[in-house]
């Protein structure tokens, strides 16, 4: 079967889509193939997968070929069979006759033969070429074509179908191409389930001696091929894979050596996107295919699928790692291989794959993940391309141009040597070549970095080149092996010394050189025994790798430094720039680094600078400072070249932040010395600069400093330095930010040099007032010459348990708390009791500070509305001392907590009140003290009695007076204490009234009980009641109480009761003008009290004035009596409703009669008409009214008039509600009697439901 792969690959290129067969039965193709061959490729087409499963395809191409044709003669059995992919999978039959004997003589026969074949899948179109116009040739049609489809259709399928060549009907193509479509699913059917039975029993037959994986190449290609040409593309590529996997295991577990390839002229060049490449006869071996080609010749059948398939990031994603499997496979072959054969392999390959995968890649198509996903792949494609021309370079003798970087050292020094089975010797005709090397190698020297930093070169190599190669040597001569290190130690694994290891390639060959004699330079005998030098290696190297490299461009980048650089930064961007829109953006920003140090050599500072910006970012944010070591001095350097001032002095500073240990003490002092060099510069123009991770404070252990509201102070910082040395500030200042309010705060500036030594520095800076409220620092600043530093930074100055420890991950802790005033003095009342109202009284404030002077300070005092201070009267101030504790926080706490009673050391003082303002005295500024002022609240209201035990809240409430007090103090008067006290002040007494009994004979006796509202001893003197009409006083009449017991002395807080008799009748005409209109109740009485408990006698109105205890002082009360119902006027009564008339939103009519009972002898009720005035009132919520709710109405004043009054309502809410009420206003309640009683709730019923949309069953 190996025999027909040359046929095979033929039938492949000349076969790309399915056949459909036409056998022209009528010589009528030549005029309808137009007409058919347009309708291609098929649109909408569903087949069936591998596992049988309907695909549904937009096109599916195909192609007409008639049975004539040559591609379609017959072959042999075993010809057909391995090639049955190319057969027909479907059969057009194309036939006309024009009447039905020529169809039964000549044609039927012809199709029943054909027709009996049953592995053809066939169709038959009857071509009618009857004009429109010609009724007979029509109707003959028709009868023929109903024969056609008598004989040759059945139920199960239709297998005939009428073209008309002057008009085919509109469902004409529709029915053809689904019979077609229809016959090639089910050829498709039989043959998968053909080759699948065929590679089934290859497949059990493996691991049998006669196994032959050619055979099963190609019955598994032609399966994945016809799955191809069927458009079935997934089923296609898994079979490749399948295919592929079978190889591999074939080639691991096969025991005997086979070739390997990859010997020919331009295998180099990766053919893994190529799969017409080479030939399937030329790589084909006894029973299988060689490895080299034969892998990449799978991956590119694979590749070629995926593209279809429009999956460029799978193409990507599988060839990376496709190379790198490869490259293993070249690794282990690589002592048959050309020299450097699997650098430039992998090269090549990569930069196939990143051209081809690039050019077809849509990223619109593809989710945002796939897209990243699909560039971090390029990405490592061309960094796996940068990494092999690197080591290609190198072995030429490119090494001193590579940047010794850690991301070059990490992937060089990881990467073999190549390992060829003899390394190639230097051509004889190379001998000058070999001199010019050496020279460039001893001229070449390291380039001098930036503030004489001297570090340890990063390794390129995995181990000395020059031992690696003389390994590879027919014959190694041991002994010469000292001339190799300069007479150095060689380890047993082939490595110099650690010594030895530290100088770099330019140095060895210096060494290698100098312990030779040069007297014919030209005499370089490479013979058996003589190690080669460094310089032979690379010539020889630089010759076998033209040997091995056949693409030119790749020549090219490798014949001279600049060339190689130009190739060498366009793999670095390409990775860096698709690493920057990938999810490693980090890799991105390392080559950055690559591409900044290029730049930099090349003396673009300008780019190497914003290049090399972007790694120390992000070497610092990762905290990777050994790395930022590297890369830093590089960056100042370009800064420094550019002029740019900000960004040198910032690298400085960022070098001088590094760990210690990274950079000498010597070192350190070049950066610190570099920064006050340029400071003081006169070509500085004051620099702003961060010092934030070298220069860090904090505030001092502990708690933090404590200030009034407007008080100075002093404040100490502690301030770390990172600098080496000394360094002397010109200016120093510190931002201070209330905790509350990012805006609020102050800048605190110490103007002095100040002298920052290595470490711990505590500085000072005067606090001017700040407002109330914790602060934080915020920024530290300073100038040194002209260069202006800023820091952000807290230190970390304790462990980190301790409470100075600073870091980011807590709030930061405050240093300073200024206390608001009402923390440094207290206000207060004296007493709490009530006083004497209409009288001056002393009102007592108590002045308390707290640990707080109080020296100057002067209390303004304002009186609310009704309180006047007696300006005629002197105010008092004495000392005051509080019993229960000295402390302040019990100022306070009540009248029994205060002790006014005279001690030793007690102060007394006048003072005067000058424009509202009392100045307190010297000796009242640490002590605290008393003001005694006089005062008087005014209130021409006329007290009110009762009939309850006690006055109402709203009367206690009215009786109350404020006093605004503002203390102002401090040593500038900033401190300011403001209070507003409530005074109570009320009656002597509160006056309630209580019905004793209810004589006979119309007299009652009436008690009045006398409420004692002050906390002082009341002598009552006399008492005297004035009535009101309808009562009189019964005996004497004279007004007094029947109990005259006077002085009737009450006790603070106490109950005395007076016992009036009254009678109810009326006065004559004469006396009714005389009366009051209301009860009114004298009394005449004594109060004796002490100002420092409550109330006490009045003030005298001057200050020279003596005190009149004796005085007696009257207080009147208004009382409250009403005259019994014993002969109404008027009844009133509610006339009952309708039983369930009351309902949410129904009408109702609600009624009151009100009926006369007898003539009214009031004189102010009017007599001398009969109209009455009457008034409905009702709850809006609940009613709503409908007609007049106030007016007049007519009820004659004959006894027994009677009058009814209606009004229309409306319920609102249902349940239990109040109805509406009638009221009489010309009437007083003591002449309207309610017969019979009105309902005091009436209930509601809920809305009758509505049946608008309801229908009968």
């Amino acid at each position: 079967m190996a025999n027909y792969l040359a046929q095979f690959q033929t039938i492949k290129s000349a076969c790309p889509y399915l056949i459909v067969a036409v056998e022209d039965a009528s010589d009528i193709w030549p005029t309808v193939k137009s007409s058919f061959e347009q309708r291609l490729p098929f649109k909408k087409a569903c087949l069936n997968n591998k596992t049988r499963n309907p695909v549904f395809l937009e096109n599916l191409p195909a192609e007409f070929v008639l049975t004539t044709d040559a591609r379609l003669r017959s072959r042999f059995p075993q010809e057909q069979y391995l090639f049955w992919f190319r057969e027909p999978y479907a059969t057009l039959v194309l036939a006309t006759c024009e009447d039905l004997d020529e169809f039964k003589n000549i044609l039927k026969p012809r199709l029943k033969v054909f027709a009996q074949n049953d592995e053809r899948e066939w169709f038959i179109v009857f071509v009618s070429r009857a004009h429109p116009s010609n009724d007979q040739d029509t109707k003959m049609a028709k009868k023929v074509y109903a024969r056609f489809e008598a004989d040759f259709s059945s139920k199960k399928r239709e297998r005939c179908c009428k073209f008309d060549m002057y008009g085919p009907e509109p469902n004409f193509w529709e029915e053809l191409e689904f019979s077609i479509i229809e016959s090639i699913k089910n050829t498709l059917d039989r043959r998968i389930q053909f080759y699948e039975d065929e590679i089934r029993k290859l497949s059990e037959q493996r691991f049998m001696p006669i196994w032959n994986f050619c055979n099963f190449f190609i019955l598994k290609e032609s399966l994945a091929f016809m799955f191809e040409m069927a458009q079935l593309h997934e089923d296609a590529l898994r079979e490749y894979d399948e295919l592929e996997l079978c190889y591999m295991e074939t080639v691991n577990n096969s025991g005997m050596h086979r070739e390997f390839g990859g010997l020919d002229r331009g295998d180099d060049q990766a053919a893994l996107l190529n799969p017409g490449n080479k030939s399937l006869t030329q790589i084909v071996l006894d029973e299988t295919f060689r490895e080299f080609e034969f892998r990449q010749y799978l991956f590119g059948c694979q590749s070629k699928l995926l593209f279809k398939l429009n999956r460029s990031f799978e193409v990507a994603s599988r060839g990376y790692s496709f190379i790198i499997s490869f490259s293993k496979s070249l690794e282990s072959n690589e002592s048959m291989l050309p020299f450097c054969m699997r650098e430039v392999w992998v090269i090549t390959a990569c930069l196939t794959l990143i051209s081809a995968t690039g050019t077809r890649y849509n990223g619109e198509d593809e989710a945002p993940e796939i897209e990243k996903e699909f560039y971090r792949v390029q990405g490592d494609l061309y960094s796996l391309c940068r990494t092999k021309l690197l080591r290609l370079a190198y072995l030429i003798g490119y090494g001193m141009e590579i940047e010794r970087s850690p991301v070059n050292s990490a992937s060089l020094s990881m990467l073999p040597w190549p390992r060829p089975a003899v390394w190639p010797s230097v051509p004889d005709e190379a001998s000058s070549e070999v001199v010019v090397k050496e020279q460039m190698l001893r001229q070449e020297s390291p380039r001098a970095k930036h503030f004489g930093l001297q570090r340890k070169p990063l390794p390129l190599e995995p181990t000395v080149l020059v031992c690696a190669a003389n390994q590879r040597k027919t014959s190694f001569s041991v002994g010469n092996a000292s001339e190799l290190f300069d007479g150095e130690l060689v380890s047993d694994d082939g490595l110099a010394s650690d010594e030895s290891a530290t100088k770099s390639p330019a140095d060895k060959a210096q060494a290698i050189m100098m312990s030779r004699t040069y007297s014919s330079p030209g005499n370089f005998d490479c013979s058996i025994g003589r190690p080669m030098r460094l310089a032979e290696i690379f010539v020889a190297s630089e010759h076998a790798l033209k040997k091995t490299i056949s693409n030119p461009d790749l020549q090219k980048c490798l014949l001279s430094i600049e060339s190689f650089e130009k190739k060498y930064m366009e793999l670095t961007k390409g990775a860096a720039d698709n690493y920057h829109h990938s999810w490693w953006k980090r890799y991105g920003v390392v080559l950055d680094g690559e591409i900044a140090a290029v730049c930099f050599k090349r003396g673009n500072f300008d780019q190497a600078a914003k290049s090399y910006e972007k790694v120390c970012a992000l070497y610092a944010g990762e905290g990777w400072e050994d790395l930022l070591a590297e890369v830093l001095p590089n960056l100042a350097e370009c800064q420094k070249a550019l002029n740019d001032q900000h960004g040198y002095l910032s690298s400085c500073v960022r070098l001088l932040s590094l760990d210690e240990g990274l950079f000498s003490a010597k070192e350190r002092q070049t950066f610190q010395s570099e920064v006050v060099s340029l400071a003081h510069s006169e070509t500085t123009h004051h620099v702003p600069l961060d010092v934030s991770s070298l220069i860090t404070f904090s505030g001092n252990p502990g708690s933090p400093m404590a200030l009034c509201d407007g008080d100075p102070g002093t404040l100490s910082v502690t301030v770390w330095s990172g600098f080496p040395d000394d360094i002397t500030l010109d200016s120093i200042s510190v931002t201070l930010m209330a905790t509350y309010n990012a805006d609020e705060g102050g800048k605190l500036r110490n103007s002095n040099a100040t002298v920052l030594k290595p470490g711990r520095n505590p500085i000072t800076f005067p606090l001017p007032p700040q407002k109330p409220g914790s602060y934080v620092l915020g920024v530290l600043t300073g100038h040194v010459g002209n260069l202006t530093f800023r820091s952000h930074s807290f230190s970390k100055g304790g462990p980190a348990d301790s409470d100075d420890f600073m870091s980011y991950e807590k709030p930061t802790r405050p240093i300073l708390k200024v206390f608001k005033p009402r923390s440094l003095a207290d206000l207060s009342a004296a007493i709490s009791s009530a006083l004497l109202i209409n009288e001056t009284q002393w009102i007592g404030i108590i002045a308390q500070p707290i640990k707080y002077s109080l020296k100057g300070a002067a209390l303004h005092i304002e009186t609310g509305s009704g309180l006047m201070i007696e300006e005629s009267h002197s105010i008092e101030m004495e000392s005051y001392r509080n019993s229960a504790q000295g402390s302040a926080d019990t100022a306070n706490s009540g009248d029994a907590a205060k002790d006014f009673s005279p001690h030793a050391n007690k102060r007394f003082e006048k003072l005067c009140l000058v424009n509202g303002k009392i100045d307190f005295p010297e000796w009242a500024s640490d002590v605290s003290s008393i003001l005694w002022i006089p005062v008087c609240a005014i209130d021409d209201k006329l007290s009110g009695g009762s009939s309850s035990g006690g006055p109402d809240q709203q009367s206690i409430l009215g009786r109350m007076r404020t006093i605004a007090l503002k203390l102002e103090f401090g040593i500038s008067k900033n401190q300011i204490y403001e209070r507003t006290i409530a005074l109570h002040f009320s009656d002597p007494f509160h006056v309630s009234t209580r019905i004793v009994d209810q004589c006979n004979d119309d007299t009652l006796l009436l008690q009045v009980i006398l409420h004692s509202q002050l906390n002082a001893t009341l002598s009552v003197c006399d008492a005297c009641l004035d009535l009101q009409s309808g009562f009189i006083h019964a005996g004497q009449g004279n007004g007094r109480p029947i109990s005259g017991y006077f002085p009737l002395v009450i006790s603070p807080t106490s109950k005395a009761g007076l016992l009036f008799h009254l009678c109810l009748k009326k006065r004559s005409a004469e006396d009714e003008d005389k009366v009051p209109p209301e009860n009114i109740l004298n009394i005449r009485y004594g109060i004796s009290g002490d100002r420092t408990i409550g109330a006490h006698p009045p003030v005298a109105t001057k200050s020279n004035e003596i005190k009149d205890t004796g005085r007696d002082l009257t207080f009147s009360s208004a009382l409250v009596l009403q005259q019994p119902i014993l002969n109404p006027c008027l009844a009133v009564g509610f006339l009952p409703l309708p039983f369930d008339c009351l309902r949410v939103g129904k009408l109702v009519t609600i009624k009151w009669r009100v009926e006369r009972l007898k003539a009214i002898e009031e004189k102010r009720v009017p007599q001398n008409n009969d109209e009455m005035l009457y008034e409905i009132n009702a709850n809006s919520d609940k009613w709503m009214l409908a007609g007049r709710k106030r007016g007049h109405t007519s009820l004659a004043m004959k006894q027994g008039s009677r009058v009814v009054i209606s009004i229309l309502c409306m319920p609102l809410v249902a349940g239990y509600i109040h109805p509406p009420h009638l009221g009489l206003p010309d009437f007083d309640e003591a002449n309207i009697s309610c017969s019979p009683i009105g309902c005091h709730m009436v209930c509601v019923l809920p809305p009758a439901p509505s049946s608008s949309f309801c229908i009968s069953a």
